[in-house]
């Protein structure tokens, strides 16, 4: 029997959906492309796997499609519905909520481990928020020069100390001949006369503003906002880490 064409429609849709929600997440056109390639096999391979074995069902068959139908649900289930209940995004920055909370269920831990691959803590002891684009969405290379201004009174507020920690591409230390692996509270940075703090990223040193500078690779980088016993702002959600603007 031949299928109506609808049900391809409805597939591709959702397809385009999944892929624009992991593109949106990781913040990259190629995760797009790859998420549409996948999820059109899957669909396509679903349905014409239904379509030539209907007529000759097995246990087997039956087992195999449901350990399939389940596979789907769960990767829906974990990495596209419930991050969106919990994933909140600012100025290009990505942080998760209710990670680590007693009680967690077994789905919410598996999505918290997999989708925001942060370490995971209670909220009041730490908060951490990750990017790899810049305020225009264009992703963070050693190639431009970028800087953080935090308004007078609005370095991240805490009970302990922040830090702004670079990495490269896979999350690694960054080689640099002043050996600055992140800024912090604790390193000494220069405030403007307003009070304001800028703090610069780039690959080479900025001059007159080597205090405040944060060495980058000069491929593309990665970059970490940790804040240990945040504030009550931090915890709420009403704190907004200022956006990476790139400098022309």
């Amino acid at each position: 029997m031949k299928r109506p064409a609808w049900i391809y429609v409805l597939g591709i849709i959702v397809a385009l959906a999944i892929a624009k929600f992991l593109a949106w997440f990781f913040d990259s056109t190629s995760v797009f492309r790859i998420s549409v390639i996948v999820s059109m096999v899957i669909l396509v391979g679903t349905l014409e796997w239904h379509s030539l074995f209907r007529t000759r069902r097995t246990v087997f068959l039956d087992v195999l499609q449901g350990i399939l139908i389940g596979a789907g649900i769960t990767y829906l289930v974990v990495f596209v519905i419930l991050p969106s209940f919990y994933i909140a995004k600012v100025n290009g920055w990505t942080t998760m909520y209710a990670c680590g909370e007693p009680g967690d269920g077994l789905i919410r831990r598996a999505m918290c481990n997999v989708v925001f691959r942060g370490p995971i803590n209670v909220p009041q002891e730490a908060m951490y928020w990750t990017t790899r684009t810049d305020a225009a969405g264009h992703t963070l290379s050693g190639a431009e020069d970028y800087v953080i201004h935090f308004p007078s009174g609005q370095l991240p507020p805490n009970n302990a100390f922040w830090s702004l920690t670079m990495g490269d591409a896979s999350n690694h230390f960054v080689p640099n001949p002043i050996n600055r692996y992140d800024v912090s509270d604790r390193s000494g940075l220069v405030a403007n006369p307003d009070g304001s703090v800028d703090i610069y990223i780039r690959n080479a040193s900025p001059a007159g503003h080597e205090s405040n500078w944060l060495p980058a690779p000069a491929g593309n980088f990665i970059l970490w906002l940790r804040v240990y016993l945040p504030g009550q702002s931090v915890v709420e959600g009403s704190y907004k880490v200022p956006p990476v603007v790139e400098e022309r």
